[in-house]
C-alpha cells in the first residue's frame, strides 16, 4: 500500500482509533482513582568503618547484608510497633518495609509503605533510630579501632505517593487503547479488502483503466426515473471498465 492509502484509511476511521484511546484511558483514569493511595518514605543509613583500612572497608561491604537481614527480622518489627504505638502483627509490619543495601556507598536504604503517609514516615524513621542504637550499643564493647558507625543521613522529612500513579496509567491506557484501535481498523480493512467499491479500485485490481460508469439510475423518455441499478460489481466485471483502445 502506498502513503495515500493509509492516509485514506486514517481519514475514513481514524475516528475508530481515537474513540478506543480515549475508553481505554478514560477507563485507566477511573481505575487509577478508585484504588486505595499508597505512600512510601524513605530513608538512607550510612555504614562507615571507623579507620580507613582496606581490609576493614570490605568487612563492611560484606556486613551490610547481615544488617539488613537484622533490620527484616521479626524481633525489629515487633520494636518498631512497640516504640511507636503501631497497631499491627509483626508480619504487618514487615510487608510494609523494603530494605537494600548499597556497598559501593556504604548505605542501607529503608522505604516503608502504607496507606496513611504518617504511619509511612512514622515506621521508617523508627526502624532507623532504633537500628543506630542497637548499632551503637554494639560498638561500646568494641575496640575504638575497629568499631563500624552507623548514622542517620537525612531523617525522614515527607511520604511520596507510591500507588496509584494515575498520569502514567492515564499514558499507558491511551497508547494501549490506540493499538487496539489500529488493530480493529486493520481487521475492518483485511475483511473488505476484495470488495471494489471505486474506479480506483478496478484499476488497481484488473489492470484497465476506467473511462466510464453505469449510474444507479436512468431517466427515461417520460421524464421518470428507471428502477434498474447498475449490476453488481465483481472483479470480472467492474463497473463495466471499457479497456482504453477496445471497441
Amino acid at each position: 500500500m502506498e502513503l495515500k492509502d493509509y492516509l485514506k484509511i486514517l481519514r475514513k476511521r481514524g475516528w475508530i482509533i481515537l474513540l478506543v484511546a480515549l475508553i481505554a484511558g478514560a477507563a485507566a483514569f477511573g481505575f487509577s482513582k478508585v484504588q486505595t493511595p499508597i505512600y512510601k518514605a524513605n530513608i538512607q543509613l550510612s555504614v562507615e568503618p571507623a579507620r580507613l583500612d582496606w581490609g576493614l572497608s570490605n568487612t563492611v561491604k560484606d556486613i551490610l547484608r547481615s544488617y539488613v537481614v537484622r533490620l527484616n527480622s521479626h524481633s525489629m518489627a515487633q520494636k518498631v510497633i512497640d516504640r511507636a504505638q503501631l497497631d499491627m502483627t509483626t508480619d504487618e509490619l514487615k510487608s510494609k518495609v523494603f530494605i537494600s543495601s548499597d556497598a559501593s556507598n556504604y548505605t542501607i536504604e529503608i522505604e516503608a509503605r502504607d496507606s496513611d503517609p504518617t504511619v509511612a514516615m512514622q515506621i521508617a524513621q523508627t526502624m532507623a533510630e532504633l537500628f543506630v542504637q542497637e548499632r551503637e550499643q554494639w560498638n561500646q564493647e568494641q575496640d575504638q579501632r575497629d568499631r563500624i558507625v552507623v548514622s542517620i543521613v537525612d531523617n525522614v522529612r515527607r511520604a511520596e505517593i507510591h500507588t496509584p500513579k494515575t498520569k502514567m496509567n492515564l499514558l499507558v491506557g491511551l497508547i494501549f487503547g490506540a493499538i487496539v484501535g489500529a488493530i480493529i481498523v486493520f481487521v475492518m480493512e483485511w475483511l473488505e479488502s476484495d470488495i471494489v467499491r471505486a474506479p480506483e479500485d478496478v484499476e488497481r485490481f484488473v489492470g484497465w483503466t476506467v473511462l466510464g460508469t453505469i449510474p444507479a439510475g436512468v431517466e427515461t423518455s417520460g421524464g421518470r426515473r428507471s428502477r434498474r441499478t447498475a449490476p453488481a460489481l465483481s472483479s470480472s466485471e467492474p463497473y463495466h471498465a471499457v479497456q482504453r483502445g477496445s471497441r
